[in-house]
């Protein structure tokens, strides 16, 4: 079987160079086929690198975008271009600063092999950030479940069936949000327990405003619930706190009317058109091996 990792990338050569043999030592026992195709996100720094040890990969490119368009775009560019332009079973899309575990993609290949052709999903079962992160994001899970009905517990990292990556292609909401697409597209996904690793070099990029709006971004992916749930709950408030209406007792409702204006707003950035044409963002490719 053929399986292709594919890992977005700005700004982090050193940890790109450090996970790629990592990837290497875990993958060099298994009887398959596995290739890298890192996407470059017109980083500021050059990525290109030397990589003496990736014996075990079949081929390795590194795919450099002309324009930055952020992280979920850059997976989408990454399965528009693998689709189009490769051979492959599965694909595995991980990020590349060492907190999807190299380690656990040999879980993910031997249960594609038993899955049937489903896609699989790494369930986050322990983070590796501080406390104030961690309720944050527990936050951010209940904030999904209660206004779309959808528990989404896991993020990038992944192995998709090429069912699965045709079907992200052909809905526009992968140009915004990875996950919430993948949730949106797939009802039958299996899932496997995976660990938060822990950055190879430097701090989290995820930051509390990234957070935010990885959440929204994943709402705005099933806001027709989001809206039908929003209004329920605004007649049921009102109806609440009608006798004791004040300034203190009105601010869960502007919360929620900012929820909604936010998430409309990140809805805008779905656009089938512009995942279609992405490919024309790439500069140039380096074949690495």
């Amino acid at each position: 079987m053929k399986y292709l990792i594919l890992i977005p990338i700005y700004n982090d050569r050193e940890s790109l160079k450090l996970l790629i043999e990592n990837i290497n030592h875990e993958i060099k026992d298994l009887n398959h086929e596995i290739s890298i195709v890192v996407v470059n996100d017109a980083s500021s720094q050059q990525i290109i690198d030397t990589y003496p040890n990736i014996d075990s990969i079949s081929s390795f490119e590194i795919i450099n975008m002309t324009e930055n368009r952020g992280h979920a775009r850059c997976i989408a560019s990454g399965l528009k271009y693998i689709f189009e332009k490769k051979e492959f079973d599965f694909v595995i899309p991980m990020d590349g600063d060492g907190e999807d575990r190299p380690v656990e993609i040999k879980n993910f290949i031997k249960l594609s092999k038993e899955g049937d052709d489903k896609s699989i999903v790494g369930e986050r079962v322990k983070r590796s950030e501080g406390l104030f992160f961690q309720l944050c994001y527990q936050f951010h899970k209940f904030l999904t479940l209660a206004f779309t009905g959808q528990s989404i517990k896991f993020g990038n990292f992944t192995c998709l069936s090429k069912s699965t990556v045709k079907k992200l292609l052909d809905e526009k909401a992968t140009w915004n949000s990875f996950s919430g697409s993948l949730k949106k597209i797939e009802k039958d996904l299996i899932s496997i327990p995976s660990t938060r690793g822990q950055r190879y070099f430097g701090p989290s990029q995820m930051s509390f405003f990234n957070l935010l709006k990885h959440s929204l971004s994943i709402i705005s992916v099933f806001r027709k619930t989001v809206l039908i749930r929003s209004a329920l709950f605004i007649i049921f408030y009102i109806l609440l706190i009608k006798s004791y209406a004040s300034i203190i007792t009105s601010i869960p409702l502007v919360l929620l009317l900012v929820m909604i204006y936010s998430i409309s707003s990140l809805a805008l950035r779905e656009n089938i058109d512009e995942l279609n044409d992405s490919l024309k963002n790439i500069n140039d490719i380096d074949k690495v091996k």
